[in-house]
């Protein structure tokens, strides 16, 4: 055994432990309390394993998918959650932040991890690829689920519009045109219902 590559492997799952404490904007579906990243991250792997057939791509690379996604909101223990829909924070600043925890937590790790880690995450946030666009629709499919299971909790909460939802979500369709048909509908019947402000 290498024994310090060992330590820097134990010394980054320990500081990813903190991932656990870090509550979204969401509620679970059963509206008892927030959910935290690390269930989001397990909820979107399950996700990917049993949706991948509704990807747009023909020959989806699921194992890469899964791992993006785990390690995707890893940058919020140091970032925080930022609501989408919240435009003082998006953008450049969340963008920045987010990147130097990217640097911090996965400099961590020996160098080949770091870099395989970081380039796994670097692949998700500019969703070029089809693996990263299938990862980043359901990243933003789980929310409208609990959303829609929680008679819009965090959308009326925050006071977010129909359009705000519509614009926000739209590039689900990038990975997932099956996906991003049955969000139209979600956001139609959620219309309804009364779970928008404005």
């Amino acid at each position: 055994m290498d024994r310090e590559r060992f330590e820097k492997q134990i010394m980054f799952l320990k500081e990813i432990d903190r991932v656990k404490t870090i509550f979204r904007q969401t509620r679970l579906l059963d509206d008892s309390r927030y959910e935290n990243d690390a269930e989001h991250g397990w909820h979107l792997a399950v996700m990917a394993m049993t949706l991948a057939e509704y990807s747009n791509a023909e020959n989806l690379d699921l194992w890469k998918v899964i791992r993006m996604i785990l390690l995707h909101d890893i940058v919020e223990i140091d970032a925080g959650d930022i609501l989408l829909y919240d435009s003082q924070n998006r953008g450049d600043l969340k963008k920045e932040r987010e990147t130097r925890c990217a640097e911090r937590i996965f400099g961590l790790l020996p160098d080949d991890q770091r870099d395989a880690y970081r380039a796994l995450w670097d692949e998700f946030e500019a969703r070029e690829t089809p693996e990263s666009k299938f990862a980043a629709a359901l990243d933003r499919f789980e929310p409208i689920i609990q959303n829609v299971s929680t008679d819009g909790h965090a959308w009326r909460k925050h006071g977010i519009s129909r359009r705000q939802v519509e614009d926000a979500n739209r590039h689900i369709g990038d990975g997932s045109d099956d996906l991003w048909e049955y969000v139209r509908e979600l956001i139609e019947d959620s219309d309804r219902k009364g779970y928008y402000s404005g």
